[in-house]
């Protein structure tokens, strides 16, 4: 296991349980714990967390990771998502992206598309992701839009009034959205109100959603709301689905597609 998985499961280690022991964490990962301790030291001097004697608990604002920590989890499912989500986005087409890892590979899947290849222009991309605008951006055939906001360092996303003054002078034929959580019940949602809040104005633009959402985020909540589940055209998810809770967002009116 390289330094950086290590360093990604702690943190993952970490967010699930708010504290952690060094012995506790060297049995997870099989290794030393003086690796463990060197590691911890580590993520403590980037402010990830805070060391204690004999471990480590949450950083006081990190019950989030940050975008640059979550690339590595479930990867291959959210690649297989990302290339059915673009599948389902016709050339000339107006696109927004949320922020988040899935959505990025989004990105990156319209972009190997050969029939996106040119156009005037083959695809106008509205996003709020810094990331997702800088990877498109040296794509010529791509209209780039990018919101206003101030950025947040988890996600790379812009939020607040700035990106709002520019999502509501627009309209989108899809909007894809990167979420926390999808329950039947509840909705979609992430862990920031802002970015939330940003995410369903999105969708309130567009003629039609699409959740790509690996299987992991099926049946969960999370704290900030973004819409609910009638108000979702599609979700893409990977095949790992439970069957149930695949029937269950059916029943609700809502495709879903399983990658």
């Amino acid at each position: 296991m390289s330094r950086a998985e290590r360093w990604q499961t702690l943190l993952e280690l970490l967010v699930e349980r708010g504290r952690l022991a060094v012995e506790e964490a060297a049995v997870e990962l099989g290794v030393s714990a003086a690796t463990v301790r060197r590691d911890l030291d580590g993520l403590a001097e980037q402010q990830m967390l805070v060391r204690t004697r004999g471990g480590a608990v949450v950083h006081g604002v990190s019950y989030e990771l940050p975008l640059r920590y979550k690339t590595a989890r479930r990867a291959t499912e959210k690649q297989r998502v990302a290339k059915a989500v673009a599948d389902l986005v016709a050339p000339g087409e107006a696109v927004g992206l949320t922020g988040g890892t899935t959505t990025t590979e989004v990105a990156r899947a319209l972009a190997l598309r050969g029939d996106l290849a040119s156009g005037a222009p083959a695809l106008t991309v509205v996003t709020n992701a810094l990331n997702i605008a800088s990877e498109l951006a040296v794509r010529p055939q791509f209209k780039i839009v990018v919101t206003g906001g101030v950025a947040r360092a988890q996600s790379y996303e812009l939020v607040g009034p700035l990106a709002d003054g520019v999502l509501e002078r627009i309209t989108l034929d899809v909007a894809v959205l990167g979420v926390v959580a999808l329950d039947v019940t509840h909705g979609a949602a992430a862990h920031d109100e802002a970015e939330a809040a940003v995410n369903r104005l999105l969708c309130e633009r567009a003629e039609r959603v699409v959740v790509a959402a690996d299987s992991s985020k099926l049946g969960r909540r999370a704290f900030a709301w973004i819409c609910a589940t009638e108000a979702v055209d599609t979700l893409v998810t990977d095949s790992a689905a439970a069957p149930a809770t695949v029937r269950r967002f059916e029943e609700a009116g809502v495709r879903v597609v399983t990658a």
